[in-house]
């Protein structure tokens, strides 16, 4: 068994070749951790680290579930915003909170934000959308998210295969996206697996940082409730592949911090 990391923030790490001195000065992209996985594999915010594959891994973690406050928008680069196994239609307090400081980043500054899964959630429900139970049930296993007309010209989404295959566990969806966001990516049980709002706010319903390994073991934690859906985890386990669609997503909101 891989030892979970310690929990807290992740200190500044010096890459051994660094790239630039200008990334050693930049703000912190702050990972907003809402939740923690069940698996001993690790953490939301070093597989998200590892797959911005950025020179220095100048990030600061905020567990917001915990209730670790926020920083000033302006104190930070960027933000991503985590899975969690909560269901925003709970409405937490620190939740709430959380919804509350990501209206404010999001439409009186100009924070670059990515939410993920529950943080795509998040964001849309703090921007006006609605989030509930997805009509079409769970969705869970590697799965192939399409790129819709829209997201030619998006900043982040543009450079990657029309295809996406990557690794998805939700059971709540965006059911309406926010007003004036943008529907970029669709999957055939969840038609906004991606949006934009303004200029570079982002959320995807599926997991970029995760690989098949992680996704196996996902699913091997929930087996007995797939079965009682009616779902085989053995057949999920199987068709389990890995795909660097998720982590080039990362990459290329790593280049749009960084303006490289």
């Amino acid at each position: 068994m891989i030892p979970r990391p310690r929990r807290g923030r992740i200190q500044p790490t010096r890459d051994p070749c660094p790239r630039g001195h200008e990334v050693l000065q930049m703000r912190p992209i702050l990972i907003v951790k809402t939740g923690e996985p069940l698996s001993d594999l690790g953490s939301f915010e070093s597989w998200i680290t590892r797959g911005l594959d950025l020179p220095v891994a100048t990030t600061r973690v905020a567990a917001v579930f915990r209730g670790e406050a926020l920083p000033e928008p302006g104190a930070i680069r960027a933000a991503i915003i985590t899975g969690a196994s909560a269901m925003v239609t709970d409405h937490e307090p620190w939740s709430e909170r959380t919804a509350a400081w990501l209206r404010r980043a999001a439409t009186a500054s100009d924070l670059p934000m990515l939410g993920i899964c529950f943080g795509h959630q998040l964001l849309a429900h703090a921007l006006g959308g609605t989030v509930g139970d997805n009509p079409a049930g769970r969705e869970i296993g590697t799965i192939t998210v399409r790129r819709l007309p829209e997201s030619d010209g998006d900043p982040l989404l543009s450079g990657l295969p029309r295809n996406l295959t990557v690794q998805a566990t939700h059971v709540q969806s965006v059911l309406d996206l926010p007003p004036g966001a943008v529907r970029l990516a669709e999957s055939p049980m969840d038609p906004h697996h991606a949006f934009r709002f303004g200029r570079h706010v982002w959320g995807v319903q599926f997991h970029p940082e995760l690989d098949a390994t992680l996704m196996r073991a996902f699913i091997e934690e929930r087996a007995e409730t797939l079965r009682a859906e009616g779902l085989d985890p053995e057949s999920l386990i199987l068709a389990a592949r890995d795909s660097d669609h998720g982590h080039a997503l990362l990459r290329r909101f790593a280049g749009i911090v960084t303006g490289s």
